[in-house]
């Protein structure tokens, strides 16, 4: 039988439940990172009234405190001892509070000076993003803990970015309806903005205290004792794996490119295909929706429909060519998306249906990938740190979003973007500031997605490689049970 086809062995089978729960976890994490993503930018200059080039510092500030509570969380994740395990612990005790802090972004506070406000953004910035990490990252870090085989990962993967993609879809489909019907219904803008972010935080805690209650951790009681391990040695350590670097390279050239489309695309749609009406809609199937609901409604359903194909893709060929295939289709979309002119409705919505194809890949490949580099550094540190590295993955993936907002609204403002009256209903951008936000969104795109193309040629862990690794671990293991024993 083809390596690629055969079962996993069966003490590394997840049944079903186990993997319709796990990846539940990945409704919260999207719901938060899809509002951020797509309509944080535009919430910031349009509702907030803050400054493009002040904006995107207020939010990379926040950064800077990723950079440090990540790998913190990480390793403390690491070096964890309870009955419950090392992960699940942090999902019952921060689930509730991480929903809370979910709405606190979506406060526009009703301060006139432009430092106070970018103060109290970077703020609100910071600590929901700290009770994000207290439950992202052991979340996270359970993937390679609950089966160690190169193919199941991909499987239990998928049904991660299943609800990552369901999550998104209807964030991004129903976030523009519920602020639309708010405005019909005589509320302002930032009353609509926090209806939305309280009934998606309300969902957002949920699925982690699911995951605590039904998923159990592999190694619990089996783990060998570790002495801790200083910070800087730890991050040495991870720095050292060559495939964490590549699988590193890959997760952040992908998600800057789909972070960046995805924040400059409520832009785009608003200010150069409905040529600046505020209040533009489109009928899709009967029903009158925002023109960006409709468009992250195709994007969004093809990609969660395609999902079966890259499995299967993977399967056949490995993850990293099934990735650059995506990859390459995915560029050459955003060039087209380039060439598209004002008024253009069904060309975007195509365009759109194009783009999901690939997105679906750009969801579920990186992440697959990642897990196997925990086997490469076990067999070289005998040590097991999922934490550390899922921490750093953890700060890679917000670390995007903060470039893709500090990089977009710095060239917004650099290029003479222009906030709307609260009052107007149409108002349109200068061709200066058009042609910045095309080009963000289709050159800018294709080139840091033909980047991660490279990085995913060079990436050295194949199918046949990583099982070489379980088998050499297996006989590590062996032998240290037979010492045990002795």
């Amino acid at each position: 039988m083809n390596a690629s086809t055969q079962a996993p062995p069966k003490e590394n089978h997840l049944s079903f439940w186990t993997k319709l729960v796990y990846g539940t976890g990945d409704w919260s994490g999207s719901s938060y990172g899809t509002l951020r993503q797509i309509f944080y930018a535009i919430f910031l200059t349009d509702v907030v009234g803050l400054e493009p080039r002040l904006a995107s510092v207020a939010a990379l500030l926040g950064i800077i405190w990723d950079a440090v509570n990540d790998p913190l969380v990480g390793m403390l994740t690491d070096r964890v001892r309870t009955r419950w395990g090392r992960r699940r612990p942090f999902l019952l005790i921060f689930a509730i509070p991480f929903g809370l802090s979910f709405m606190l972004l979506w406060w526009a506070p009703p301060w006139h000076s432009q430092i106070a406000l970018a103060v109290t953004v970077s703020l609100a910035f910071m600590l929901s993003d700290t009770f994000e990490t207290l439950c992202g990252v052991p979340f996270s870090a359970l993937l390679p803990e609950l089966t160690p085989d190169y193919d199941e990962r991909t499987t239990l993967t998928s049904y991660r970015i299943f609800f990552n993609l369901l999550a998104s879809l209807v964030t991004a489909v129903a976030a523009p309806m519920i602020v639309d019907a708010a405005l019909n219904a005589g509320l302002t803008q930032q009353q609509g903005y926090l209806l939305v972010a309280g009934l998606f935080a309300g969902s957002a805690a949920i699925p982690y205290l699911l995951i605590f209650a039904v998923v159990r951790e592999r190694y619990v009681g089996k783990e060998q004792p570790q002495d801790p391990t200083p910070l800087r040695e730890t991050v040495r350590t991870a720095w050292s794996n060559i495939p964490f670097r590549f699988a590193t390279a890959i997760y952040m050239l992908n998600w800057i490119t789909f972070d960046l489309v995805a924040l400059v695309l409520p832009f785009y749609l608003l200010y150069w295909i409905a040529r600046g009406n505020l209040l533009f809609s489109v009928t899709l199937l009967g029903i009158s929706l925002p023109l960006e609901s409709a468009v992250f409604a195709i994007l969004l359903i093809t990609a969660v429909i395609a999902l079966p194909f890259w499995l299967w893709l993977s399967h056949r060929l490995g993850k990293h060519t099934a990735y650059i295939i995506g990859m390459i289709f995915w560029a050459g979309v955003q060039l087209g998306i380039f060439s598209v002119r004002p008024g253009q409705i069904t060309l975007v919505l195509w365009m759109s249906f194009l783009a999901g194809l690939s997105v679906s890949a750009a969801h579920v490949l990186p992440d697959a990938i990642f897990p196997d580099v925990i086997e490469w550094d076990e067999l070289r540190t005998g040590r097991r740190q999922e934490g550390i590295y899922y921490g750093v993955k953890n700060f890679v993936r917000k670390l995007t979003g903060a470039l893709a907002i500090f990089i977009a609204l710095q060239v917004l403002g650099w290029f003479g973007y222009q906030t709307p009256p609260k009052s107007a209903t149409t108002f349109m951008q200068s061709p200066v500031t058009l042609t910045a936000i095309r080009v963000l969104i289709g050159p800018c795109g294709a080139v840091l997605l033909f980047s991660a193309v490279l990085a995913a040629w060079f990436y050295p862990l194949t199918r046949e490689k990583h099982g070489r690794i379980r088998r050499l671990l297996a006989k590590r293991r062996e032998r240290q049970q037979e010492a045990i024993s002795d």
